[in-house]
């Protein structure tokens, strides 16, 4: 790809759809309402707009990548297809049966996930292999070809397949593929062997069922979407930012939809890792808040943390263990209901809750004037004077801050005696520590301390809650890039190509066998490579490995990073050595005497990161002039404070605004509280810190 050629990123969210034009060396955004009906409908308008302000036409757009939060909004609302489960005789009730775990211990009225499919869609054949992948029952064809016919009557138009131990040996998974295809000609098919070959039968049939159910939406959805844009006379390839913070044919994304749930989080993540190596940063706190959530992520090394399995659609939005685990490689963070849209209401205790429910981009928040009558963050926000109701979006959306107090003083202040800017200043105070408990939380589970951190603001939202909430966490020091507002889309184009793949294969360390493990990770790295190559065909494509081990007995592995030379002459030694070390920095001690297991191994092929120069600081030039005053309440004095009103563009390399202020954009504003001083630095990003 020439380096001057025009690139799309396209970030469908739940309120917003961010496009970012690149191209010439230049970066061209917007924001456009999601259109939920037909989501490729936002993606041709924002398209539009960006090339008007390029001052190029569609057709001349060379690459297109997209993330988008379809797939995980299907599995939430159970909009998929008509879906049928095959599987071993006896395993008809895994997805129904979970786990032990129980996730709120003293809730005697207990919600537990439905599972997708009903009971009576959900199939057994007479087979059976073992754990080390040997056949005890074979399969019989013609059982397969009456249980195929049975399905074929429900009218089910996607099948998932997953037999026990599949993932060691998928001969029979093959066949009931073959006789499917065969006799449901039609019929969308997925194997548990191919979407997630890993053990834990919970999780991996969970995960083929989930990639069944949504295949025939995604798949519907994308190819909608490549006609549409060649009616626009787009003819470039579309690439699929995909969970684990990397890009993926159009072709494997329609295949494998189940790797796209949480693709554009993930690409917040890769931008903020981005930022994090121009400024040599091995500590950041990655801070995403958009329309409807917002998503924290730990980065360090410039690289942020991932992770095998990951929950959708809980029955409590934001408690771990009551949703539908999917088992593939994700970028690991936190999600918390606190997005600019998240709803604001009054619970039986006269408490102040906001979320999880948000009022979208229809009707949207009460300030939009589209019909919403409900208080969300963004009245409050605009109520306390963080927003400017003639310049919000750009300009493209007149906010109304009378109907933000009637809706305030209608479902918060009126019940708990508060007038409209006591009520606002409630909310915002509730979703800020919302999301600093939930990153205190995150880092804790992690073993870090946060005063060590850097955050990273971005997303509409974002910088008007992250000065706030480094006072909150201690966070001495925020950034807030160029594009915040926009900031997963952007990350999609600093994305490399990749794939990982992933086998489960048990060995004990006393039992260590190095031919095996080299002929797997050799075979894995080849699966992924051929991926990576639909995308880029001459792209030096570089491998990461890992095993994931544990001590006998327990119940969950950590992940060992290995070099290629440790991969390819394993030695018994080094990985005990590896292992012992990461428990360690994990839990503060290894345990003696106890046996090592390795239960996963993985391989991700990747495309070259892009280069990062690193940044000089800037040197102080002095203070920049303000545009006015405007009253914007500080929540630390609990008063409103004149604040001084900056146009970002106008602040040059060195300027200094001390707070309290508001620097203003297109797409967003930064909120500088009266603790707060900001440093404009040489690549345009916005540098906060503590005053003094």
């Amino acid at each position: 790809m020439k380096d001057n050629a025009a690139r799309l990123g396209v970030d469908i969210g739940g309120t917003f759809t961010d496009v970012v034009l690149e191209t010439a060396g230049r970066s061209y955004s917007t924001k456009v309402l999601t259109t939920y009906a037909a989501p490729e409908t936002a993606i041709i308008e924002g398209m539009h707009q960006v090339c008007a302000k390029a001052g190029i036409t569609p057709a001349q757009v060379e690459q297109i990548i997209h993330g988008t939060t379809l797939a995980t909004n299907a599995l939430i609302e159970r909009r998929g297809a008509k879906t049928a489960l095959i599987t071993t005789d006896g395993f008809r009730d895994v997805i129904e049966m979970r786990t032990e775990s129980r996730f709120e211990q003293y809730d005697l009225n207990l919600t537990l996930p439905e599972p997708l499919l009903p009971r009576y869609m959900r199939f057994t054949v007479s087979e059976r292999i073992n754990a080390k992948g040997q056949v005890m029952i074979d399969l019989n064809r013609s059982e397969v070809e009456a249980v195929v016919d049975r399905i074929a009557a429900t009218g089910a138009t996607s099948v998932a397949v997953g037999l026990i131990h599949s993932y060691l040996n998928p001969d029979h998974e093959r066949l009931i593929r073959d006789v499917l295809a065969e006799r449901m000609p039609g019929a969308a098919i997925s194997l548990s062997s191919d979407v997630s070959p890993q053990m834990r039968e919970y999780e991996r049939f969970n995960t083929v069922v989930a990639n069944a159910y949504i295949k025939p939406l995604m798949a519907s959805y994308l190819g909608r979407l490549e006609t549409r844009l060649a009616d626009e006379g787009v003819t470039c390839r579309i690439f699929l930012m995909h969970s684990g913070g990397g890009i993926i044919s159009i072709e494997s994304a329609a295949e494998f939809p189940v790797r796209l749930v949480e693709s554009g989080p993930a690409g917040g993540a890769v931008f903020a890792a981005h930022i994090a190596a121009r400024y040599g940063l091995d500590k950041v706190l990655s801070f995403d808040m958009g329309g409807t959530t917002a998503k924290i992520c730990l980065i360090k090394n410039q690289t942020p943390r991932t992770s095998r399995v990951f929950e959708v659609a809980r029955t409590y939005r934001f408690k771990k263990g009551s949703g539908m685990p999917i088992s593939i490689p994700v970028i690991d963070m936190v999600e918390i209901g606190a997005g600019g849209g998240s709803l604001a209401h009054v619970d039986a205790l006269r408490q102040i809750r906001v979320g999880p429910h948000s009022a979208g981009s229809e009707p949207g928040p009460a300030c939009y004037g589209r019909g919403g009558e409900r208080p969300a963050v963004t009245d409050a926000d605009l109520v306390l004077g963080k927003l400017d109701p003639d310049n919000f979006a750009g300009g493209s959306i007149a906010l109304h801050a009378d109907a933000s107090r009637a809706a305030l003083d209608a479902h918060v202040g009126g019940t708990l005696d508060m007038d409209a800017v006591e009520a606002a200043f409630g909310v915002i105070e509730v979703v800020d520590e919302n999301m600093a408990n939930a990153a205190r939380v995150h880092a804790v589970e992690n073993g870090e301390d946060l005063a060590e951190y850097t955050m990273i603001a971005f997303g509409g939202a974002a910088p008007l809650h992250a000065a706030r909430l480094c006072e909150k966490l201690g966070v001495e020091r925020l950034i807030v890039p160029p594009g915040a507002g926009v900031g997963s889309a952007i990350g999609f184009l600093r994305a490399p190509f990749s794939f990982e793949a992933n086998r489960s294969v048990y060995m004990k360390l006393d039992a260590f066998d190095p031919e095996v493990i080299r002929s797997l990770l050799t075979e894995l790295q080849a699966e992924a490579t051929g991926f990576v190559r639909t995308c880029d065909a001459e792209s030096p494509v570089l491998s990461e490995f890992k095993a994931y081990m544990r001590y006998a007995g327990q119940g969950w592995e950590i992940p060992i990073t290995l070099t290629e030379a440790e991969a390819m002459t394993p030695d018994a030694a080094t990985f005990k050595a590896r292992f012992e070390a990461e428990y360690t920095k994990l839990f503060g001690r290894a345990v003696a005497g106890m046996v090592i297991e390795v239960t996963v191994w993985s391989v991700n092929a990747t495309t070259p990161p892009e280069t990062v120069a690193r940044l000089t600081p800037a040197e102080d030039a002095g203070p920049v002039h303000a545009n006015g005053t405007r009253p914007i309440f500080d929540a630390a004095s609990g008063t409103y404070l004149d604040a001084a009103l900056i146009d970002r563009d106008s602040l040059k390399t060195g300027q200094h605004v001390a707070g309290p202020a508001a620097v203003t954009e297109a797409e967003t504003t930064i909120i500088l509280p009266v603790s707060r001083v900001a440093l404009c630095q040489s690549d345009g990003c916005i540098d906060v810190t503590v005053k003094g």
